[in-house]
């Protein structure tokens, strides 16, 4: 699509476009797809995405909480029914790249199971990794396909802080980095911390703060776009995403920053976002485009309800789309983002969003 049929496109749909500088490459450009996915089956209802991720065979993978349905959503099962729509959707559920359902499993009623879901990751041997972010949440759990609990790291209950090598402290994001078989977790809504451990063992390997120092548990004071950067990661580090060439990026989502390291937790550089940002702030998830350099990182932004394309090298905000809204194209607290190997970006929604969208490459796919 030429820019001045995506810009028609973005003003018909209500998105607020981002012009792109000049690079060696242009940025892609995407359109929503409003018809992925396919209606569930089962009478079924999506609750809060909390999570997407993708698979090797371009499958997407969707984390959801039943638990946040309302009484009207969930009505066909309560006793007496409400209502004939619908039920809860399991919380692990298996798409293909159109939009048909594959599978599903997980619920509130699993033992163990996390309190509140948040995030999921599929590993290129096709675990699914599931970490929750609730109180009690201080544990993540690495399961089959089909739902075969083959490994938990960490237990259920109290967190032992931030400097802790054997909890988690409500975990919020989890990438497997295959070659060293190790998991990189940011851990996230209680801790200030990225954790790093063997994913097949669960061992304990290393962790830091920002900055890569020793992270803290003090009480920080709330965010001010006035004030001089945090020395902290601030409450939730909400992602860890690892490169193919090393590179660790950290969501330090109500600090407005993203901050890169090496994997042995070498502070790098860090960039910000709509530093004037309050609330939930800026950043809250990334992904890589899957061009052999990952030239282009994709960032959500929950709180601005807007997607960023920034340039890898330097984190140059290159393009980008979104607007608060609930119409197609369009976002309300976007929690979650997935690529795909073909360059189809999907994303999750949480709060009263509950919902997960698909946007095409319309140019500038990968190669």
């Amino acid at each position: 699509m030429k820019r001045g049929a995506w810009a028609a496109l973005a003003a018909l749909l209500g998105v607020v476009a981002f012009s792109s500088s000049s690079v060696a490459a242009d940025p892609p450009q995407f359109q929503v797809d409003p018809f992925w996915p396919k209606p569930l089956p089962n009478n079924w209802i999506l609750g809060q995405a909390a999570s997407v991720a993708t698979d090797s065979n371009d499958h997407v993978w969707v984390l959801q909480r039943p638990r946040s349905l309302t009484e009207d959503e969930k009505g066909a099962t309560l006793n007496p029914p409400r209502n004939k729509c619908c039920a809860p959707a399991p919380s692990v559920m298996e798409f293909d790249a159109e939009g048909n359902f594959i599978q599903g499993w997980g619920s509130p009623d699993t033992k163990p199971w996390v309190t509140n879901e948040h995030g999921i990751h599929v590993d290129r041997k096709g675990f699914v990794w599931i970490a929750g972010n609730a109180e009690t949440d201080s544990a993540i759990f690495k399961y089959t396909k089909d739902g075969k609990l083959v490994l938990t790291i960490g237990k259920l209950g109290p967190t032992g802080g931030s400097n802790d090598k054997t909890l988690f402290g409500r975990p919020a994001d989890i990438q497997v980095d295959e070659g060293a078989n190790e998991a990189y977790v940011a851990d996230g809504y209680g801790n200030r911390r990225i954790i790093v451990v063997d994913s097949e063992t669960g061992a304990y390997k290393r962790h830091w703060g920002a900055y890569g120092k020793t992270p803290s548990d003090d009480k920080t004071p709330k965010y001010d776009p006035a004030a001089p950067v945090s020395q902290q990661f601030a409450n939730p580090v909400h992602c860890a995403k690892v490169s193919r060439d090393g590179l660790v990026y950290v969501c330090d989502r109500t600090n407005n920053r993203i901050q890169v390291f090496k994997k042995d937790g070498s502070f790098v550089t860090e960039w910000f976002y709509e530093k004037s940002t309050l609330g939930a702030g800026a950043v809250w998830d990334l992904n890589f485009w899957p061009d052999a350099n990952q030239t282009w990182l994709f960032n959500i932004d929950g709180e601005n309800n807007l997607l960023r394309i920034l340039r890898r090298s330097d984190g140059a905000v290159v393009g980008g789309f979104g607007r608060s809204g609930r119409n197609a194209g369009q976002f309300h607290w976007v929690h979650s983002i997935a690529v795909d190997s073909k360059g189809n970006i999907y994303t999750g929604e949480v709060d009263n969003g509950k919902r997960v969208q698909k946007f095409k490459p319309t140019s500038g796919a990968p190669k």
